[in-house]
């Protein structure tokens, strides 16, 4: 199956959160819509990933930015050799009061997978920093963040 076909299946996708990144999933994160370019993912405003403040709690706004950037890289490395992906560098600015449901877009899909194909090509470990930001219904930025991640092509 590919990584689209999961990405895009709702079902699939919350038993793939459920498994892999359950912090994610009990906060409600949801991919909205994915592809080779772009990835949203959609942060609903619940008692789950609200703060006391009647926000959204800054750690679910970090793991959604960070759900629609590594979701790019999952499809980029689709079909590659094996490549680990982690984390290395985050930033976030937080705009504005985030009380309603959040869509978090990346853009990134092309220049990341430039990057691996760099790392696979080089074989040495390249690093891309995306962007993901947080708008509320209305379309004004609630956050935006920066995830630094590394690619290496793994040794067998």
């Amino acid at each position: 199956m590919s990584v689209l076909k999961l990405i895009n299946s709702p079902w699939r996708m919350g038993a793939y959160l459920f498994w892999k990144l359950p912090g994610a999933w009990f906060m409600g994160a949801q991919i909205y819509t994915c592809d080779p370019e772009k990835c949203v993912v959609r942060l609903p405003y619940r008692w789950r990933s609200q703060n006391p403040f009647r926000s959204i709690y800054f750690a679910a706004q970090c793991a959604a930015a960070e759900l629609s950037t590594g979701m790019l890289g999952l499809v980029a490395l689709e079909s590659q050799p094996p490549v680990s992906m982690l984390v290395v560098g985050f930033e976030a600015q937080f705009l504005k009061k985030a009380g309603e449901t959040l869509l978090f877009t990346c853009a990134d899909g092309a220049a990341m997978l430039a990057a691996i194909q760099q790392a696979i090509t080089t074989g040495a470990a390249q690093t891309f920093t995306a962007v993901s930001v947080g708008r509320l219904p209305d379309g004004s930025e609630a956050s935006r963040m920066v995830v630094t991640w590394s690619f290496k092509v793994k040794r067998k």
